[in-house]
């Protein structure tokens, strides 16, 4: 499956898109592609972290039925 992209333009702090890159050994797009997805994975363990083990409200964006189906049944 293809996945779609978007371009866009940006105005960044030229010392931080830097220094970051040096961090990464990327460019600029792989750069800012890890960084949106390391933000994502931070706020969906902060999620996580909230519900403490509790089920109801966490998982409200999953159908939890088709997360049991096995991916040979599609």
């Amino acid at each position: 499956m293809l996945q779609q992209t978007q371009k866009i333009t940006a105005i960044l702090p030229r010392e931080l898109l830097h220094n970051i890159q040096a961090i990464t050994g990327l460019g600029i797009t792989e750069t800012l592609k890890e960084a949106l997805e390391q933000y994502a994975r931070t706020k969906a363990y902060e999620n996580l972290l909230k519900c403490r083990g509790k089920y109801a409200g966490c998982f409200k964006d999953f159908d939890l039925n088709e997360l049991r189906k096995d991916k040979d049944e599609e």
